[in-house]
């Protein structure tokens, strides 16, 4: 699969409040330079209407649950990506986050809920992460008045979803959304479980004899550090595994090189128990992106498109998506730019690389032969997700 075959999206009306605060976050890198990828699979269940959700043989409900297919994440901003578009690529799964901070009395009608409640009535499997913004506040602990107010506003999102989305993530990036004395003390993990238990708990009584939506606990950042390994995710992974329901964890490798991604899959996969698999929700070299954003652009393409050889990388990228200019232009500035033209294949060598894991047994990778990419994998495998620069950003809406 050739990551130039994908879109690239920009940043929501929301993403440039930020933005202008933080003219370099993450979330600005992402939207300016790259698109948002989700890769969800499933080999088992009915066939999905393939007139609205691609001629992709991926294109299943998700009965047996995710398993190694790559789809679309939109992260809070379902304007972001269009079902033309997943049709498009063949894309039959798509992913967002719900900031729980968002949700009133109808969580139906939240825009991200709202939107993945669409997709799952046009056949799409559905993917919702929970993200509870505690990195500026101190998180509630169990059964304090705050968190009784955070179960309740969780209540109202599982009438809205559970049965129908078909996999709830509980947190979305919990080790960067929380306070460092938090994540010290076992704050942070003591949330996370309650709200988990909870969420079992509700499952259970409202669902007894069967729920189509799995449970995965929320994702992880930076585990290619040594300080990203702590005694706080050992505790989070070892409550993943004693904890039936809970099917597996997520994680999100957005790192400076490829090499990077490996100590993810390296930490999590024995820690989970026979049967567990990992989401990949989103990765992406946002972090090599950023290192070249100062960057004076390509002197052949400077000098084809009359610029000034002096023009930074950013100002290109911004120019892309404040006044769009032809592809072809947007293809010659990346194909012109090394720093982009050497990882051109990340998306399809990461996606082959988490589609090639296994977990025959604890703490080891089984390799079998590589499939194309629109075929599933076998259970213990990965699912994945992606952010990369790919074609022009452009301004879109779900429709």
């Amino acid at each position: 699969m050739d990551t130039n075959a994908h879109a690239v999206h920009q940043e929501s009306v929301h993403q440039e409040r930020e933005t202008r605060k933080k003219p370099l976050s993450r979330r600005r890198v992402l939207a300016l330079s790259g698109g948002a990828l989700l890769a969800a699979g499933c080999t088992q269940g009915e066939e999905r209407p393939r007139e609205r959700a691609g001629d992709s043989p991926d294109a299943r409900a998700a009965a047996e649950g995710p398993d190694g297919v790559l789809g679309a994440n939109f992260n809070e901003d379902p304007d972001s990506v269009t079902f033309g578009e997943l049709r498009g690529v063949s894309a039959s799964w798509i992913r967002g986050f719900v900031p729980m901070p968002e949700v009133t009395a109808d969580a139906s009608r939240q825009r991200a809920i709202e939107r993945l409640l669409d997709a799952h009535h046009l056949g799409y499997g559905t993917v919702l992460s929970l993200k509870f913004p505690y990195n500026h506040r101190p998180i509630p602990g169990p059964g304090s008045s705050a968190m009784t107010e955070e179960l309740a506003r969780v209540d109202r999102v599982l009438h809205a979803v559970l049965d129908t989305v078909d996999v709830l993530a509980i947190g979305n990036e919990p080790f960067i959304e929380s306070l460092p004395r938090d994540r010290r003390s076992g704050a942070l993990n003591r949330f996370y479980e309650t709200v988990a238990e909870h969420i079992v708990a509700y499952r259970k009584k409202h669902f007894p004899s069967h729920c189509r939506t799995r449970l995965y606990m929320g994702a992880f950042n930076h585990l290619d550090k040594p300080d990203g390994r702590t005694a706080a995710t050992d505790r989070w992974l070892s409550f993943t595994r004693r904890t039936q329901e809970i099917e597996g964890v997520d994680i999100h490798p957005h790192v400076s090189a490829p090499k990077e991604v490996k100590p993810y899959v390296d930490y999590v996969l024995p820690r989970l128990r026979d049967g567990q698999k990992f989401l990949v929700t989103e990765f992406s070299l946002v972090q090599l992106w950023k290192l070249h954003l100062k960057d004076e652009i390509p002197a052949r393409f400077a000098s084809r498109y009359r610029l000034p050889a002096a023009t930074p990388v950013w100002k290109v990228i911004e120019e892309a998506v404040e006044h769009p200019f032809p592809e072809e232009k947007w293809r010659d500035f990346l194909s012109m730019s090394p720093w982009f033209e050497s990882h051109k294949h990340f998306l399809r060598d990461q996606v082959s690389y988490f589609r090639d894991t296994g977990t025959p047994r604890r703490g080891h990778l089984r390799r079998h032969p590589r499939r194309r990419h629109d075929q599933g994998v076998r259970p213990g495998q990965a699912t994945l997700a992606a952010e990369q620069p790919l074609r022009q950003p452009h301004r879109g809406a779900l429709r």
